[in-house]
């Protein structure tokens, strides 16, 4: 009895080993393609990540380093290595003790701190209850007041109209005008009113069955779910005041009360010397020791306060973002 040359062929069965049609063989054709994007990197490409990174690194740190090291050499140091060192051999702290034991370097830093502080702390209350509000959509005037939130990324506002709004306050000449012109800023209120936005409707309707207000809503359920964006928005208030100059500058008459960065500006930039009886010292250090060490004094309460936060940047500006 002989086959047809017409009748159909027979696939073999798979083997155990994983032939046609076998298990092995199913996997490696049922494995989905990825974008080039989601492929591990090779090595070269790993290796010019690499270097990359490394020379941004230098590049950040290689000042600061340097002005680190300058601010811990003596005279000579400087006059062997032409006025500025990376590594000092004998290091000293001569200049943050003149500048530490008093005089118009210390007030000045008091003066940051607090404004920091206290401006810091309004704005983020301030920002919360403002974004809170407008994130509600029964909100009475919600849409005529997130227009006119929205209007300042158009319109700001002149160096002469905020003088003479300030002046009008009567807030010349006080601290309160280094805090309540820059109380609020925009961006930061959008990025929490849209993380506002993004908590699911169920935690509130579930808070008014319990007969929670308003307020106890905020406090006991959107602000702990809130911790990521109050803290990056938090930093960034801070370090808005902390960096700030021109309003001092601006609204200041009394140079007893100029925060630590016009001390910086008028030492580091407009080279103005330290007076050696201000200080209480008979002699000062080199000159560019201690423009150098007012600049480190700048720098470590911002970079001591980073760390901390740097972790919740992703997660809270990136969050409100895209939800928003």
């Amino acid at each position: 009895m002989t086959t047809s040359l017409l009748s159909p062929r027979k696939s073999p069965a798979p083997g155990p080993s994983g032939g046609p049609g076998g298990p092995r063989f199913r996997r490696r054709r049922a494995r989905p393609e990825r974008p080039p994007w989601m492929e591990r990197p090779s090595w070269y490409g790993q290796g010019a990540k690499a270097i990359v990174l490394v020379l941004i690194v230098v590049a950040v740190g290689y000042p600061f380093l340097l002005a680190l090291g300058t601010s811990l050499a003596g005279q000579e140091e400087l006059d062997a290595n032409g006025g500025y060192v990376l590594i000092p051999e004998h290091p000293t702290f001569e200049a943050y003790n003149v500048l530490l034991q008093g005089g118009v370097v210390t007030r000045a830093a008091m003066v940051s701190v607090v404004v920091t502080g206290v401006g810091t702390v309004l704005s983020v209350l301030c920002t919360i209850a403002l974004a809170y509000g407008l994130s509600r959509p029964g909100m009475v005037g919600g849409k005529p007041i997130l227009l006119l939130v929205l209007g300042t990324f158009l319109f700001t506002p002149g160096i002469i109209p905020t003088y003479l709004v300030v002046q009008e306050f009567g807030m010349l000449d006080s601290y309160a005008s280094l805090v309540l012109p820059v109380l609020l800023n925009v961006f930061n209120v959008i990025v929490v009113r849209a993380f506002f936005q993004g908590i699911p409707t169920e935690l509130y309707e579930a808070a008014r069955l319990d007969g929670a207000g308003e307020l106890t809503i905020l406090c006991r359920v959107v602000l702990p779910l809130s911790k990521a964006v109050i803290a990056v928005v938090g930093l960034f208030y801070g370090v808005s005041y902390w960096n700030s100059f021109f309003n001092a500058l601006l609204f200041l008459n009394d140079s007893g009360k100029y925060p630590l960065q016009v001390v910086l500006r008028s030492y580091v930039v407009q080279g103005e010397s330290i007076n050696a009886k201000a200080m209480g010292v008979s002699q000062l250090p080199p000159s560019i020791s201690l423009q150098m060490a007012v600049l480190i004094l700048a720098l470590i309460p911002i970079l001591c306060v980073y760390p901390f936060l740097q972790k919740y940047f992703a997660k809270g500006v990136l969050t409100g973002a895209i939800k928003g």
